[in-house]
């Protein structure tokens, strides 16, 4: 145990500079949780400010959902270079295609949540109500996407 520890040391620096920027894919790996724990939390302060007429939940929730969005555009290049160099670029078909097509549709969803957040901000206007319908829909198009970024990444293969 400690002879394959050691070798795995001896192979690969953990605070190597060279091996934590110019990994094959550990920044989409890493990065992808920032929106989508963002998002998720925002959604989670939504239902509650709107359950308990809070202003301060509701401003959290924005800011949430304004750092989610604005970090979906690095998710999107990082997974775009893990396909490149994890992958080596192969047809986007199958389980890929899908992770690829909902990753986009989920990003749809988290910005035009937050558009309908900076709009009833801006006007001075309640939310509307359909928000909730676009905000379940993005936490289960997110959910899926994640799923599937699992059996890409090897996670969620069985051993």
């Amino acid at each position: 145990m400690l002879q394959t520890l050691a070798l795995m040391l001896a192979v690969v620096n953990p605070l190597d500079l060279k091996t934590i920027f110019f990994a094959r894919h550990a920044q989409h790996v890493v990065l992808i949780h920032f929106p989508i724990a963002l998002f998720i939390a925002a959604v989670a302060f939504d239902v509650l400010a709107h359950w308990s007429k809070r202003a301060g939940l509701a401003d959290t929730a924005y800011c949430n959902l304004f750092v989610a969005a604005v970090s979906t555009p690095l998710a999107i290049l990082t997974g775009i270079l893990a396909w490149h160099f994890q992958l080596e670029g192969q047809n986007l078909k199958g389980v890929l295609l899908l992770h690829l097509v909902l990753a986009c549709t989920s990003t749809v969803l988290i910005w035009l949540a937050l558009w309908l957040h900076f709009r009833s901000r801006r006007r001075t206007k309640a939310l509307p109500r359909y928000r909730f319908v676009i905000e379940a829909l993005a936490v289960g198009v997110i959910t899926i996407t994640a799923h599937l970024g699992g059996f890409l990444s090897g996670v969620n293969l069985p051993h």
